[in-house]
């Protein structure tokens, strides 16, 4: 095993754990089964996940086989991991729907050709009662406890179901199941995957590798990438919508996001991070580098090219802003008004009114004066309130 197959691997992760054991494996020189859960409740793939995916893709590309665990079963338990209360469990209808929407997603980023989709109720489900016990009888309360969701809730007297606990143990089984040699997931996984290295040597088994990736904080530079906070980016949104969300990152970010959602080699990340840190380099310019590698790497390079001069007219030609926070709408259009309040650019709706009567409120720069109107929720607008207070409005 050469020393750069290792190094294609470590890129970018946090732990490897043991790395020892992993050089091992590697030696064996036959296509390892490379595991990753997937997440039945959402169906949509941002590129905060997509870190993860690209990670599974290299493995592909080294030869190996990507098996990636539809949890149709442990979707119907949900994943606590994180979570301040007791997540809500799924359908079968809701997870076949999600997981078709995924599907189409996926493969964006993965290979086709080296690929397992394996759904846990395939084995899970066959479990009798007396097969549950016995499972559990192999990890302990005061184990499943050192997980700090857990540990947080029981301190702040926070209701734990029974069933929650038994997630881990269950996605545990998973490993044991397809017989992984390696577990990806985000950080705050860790705990889940090191319990299927645990169960994995109660069945005899040689215990699986695990590799975390980071997380990547999302638009507002605050929270993990969530469709709950809303501060993410899709990989099937528009090439515009994609462009204008990423160049609204903090600048701070900017290398963490090249690092993680772009394929450029560490040595051009290197060469743009001296660049940052060049007197006279506008942060802007290098903000659109990421932002079209990006575009392109779901799109296509013309798109993204599209994309920056479109931005480039609104927003430098009408004074707008690079940091401006993003405000997602659903449903077909929004009344201006509660939109004002709701985004809390104003303080009341008499405020509202008052603003847009007087020629106070733009939306792409033009002014509004009717406070019935209604923002059609199409594509990404820029509304302007006053002199200073901007919002993205994407749909």
């Amino acid at each position: 095993m050469g020393k750069d197959i290792l190094e294609v691997i470590k890129r970018g992760t946090v732990d490897v754990i043991p790395e020892d054991e992993l050089i091992e494996k590697l030696k064996q020189r036959r296509p390892l089964r490379v595991k990753l859960g997937i997440d039945a409740s959402r169906p949509d793939i941002h590129i905060g996940i997509a870190v993860i995916l690209w990670k599974l893709r290299e493995f592909q590309d080294l030869g190996h086989t990507a098996v990636l665990i539809v949890g149709d079963f442990t979707g119907k338990i949900g994943d606590p991991s994180g979570k301040s209360k007791t997540r809500p469990q799924l359908t079968d209808e809701e997870i076949k729907r999600n997981m078709a929407t995924y599907k189409e997603q996926v493969f964006k980023i993965l290979r086709e050709d080296r690929i397992e989709f394996r759904y846990n109720s395939e084995w899970s489900d066959k479990l009798s009662v007396h097969d549950v016990i016995k499972l559990c009888s192999k990890s302990t309360v005061a184990r499943i406890l050192e997980r700090d969701d857990f540990t947080n809730r029981y301190k702040q007297g926070i209701p734990i179901a029974l069933h929650e606990m038994l997630y881990p143990i269950f996605q545990a089984y998973d490993s044991v199941s397809i017989k992984a040699d390696i577990e990806l997931g985000g950080t705050d996984q860790k705990f889940n995957l090191l319990q299927g290295r645990e169960l994995q040597r109660e069945f005899s088994m040689e215990p699986q590798i695990i590799i975390t990736m980071p997380l990547l904080e999302g638009l507002d530079g605050v929270n993990k990438m969530s469709k709950t906070y809303n501060n993410y980016v899709g990989i099937t949104e528009s090439p515009r919508e994609v462009f204008g969300k990423l160049m609204s990152i903090p600048d701070a970010l900017m290398l963490k996001y090249f690092r993680l959602t772009t394929r450029l080699p560490e040595s051009e990340i290197n060469e743009i991070e001296m660049s940052l840190n060049t007197p006279g380099t506008n942060p802007r310019d290098i903000k659109e580098r990421l932002a079209c590698e990006v575009v392109k790497l779901y799109h296509s390079e013309e798109e993204a090219k599209v994309a920056r001069d479109e931005f480039r007219r609104v927003f430098r030609e009408k004074g707008i802003p690079d940091e401006i926070p993003t405000y997602q709408l659903k449903g077909k259009s929004m009344w201006i008004v509660k939109l004002l309040v709701d985004s809390k650019l104003v303080p009341s709706r008499n405020e509202a009114r008052r603003l847009i009567s007087q020629g106070g409120v733009k939306i792409n720069g033009e002014v509004v004066r009717d406070i019935d109107f209604e923002i059609p929720i199409e594509r990404e607008l820029i509304l302007k309130v006053g002199k200073r207070k901007f919002l993205r409005v994407a749909p």
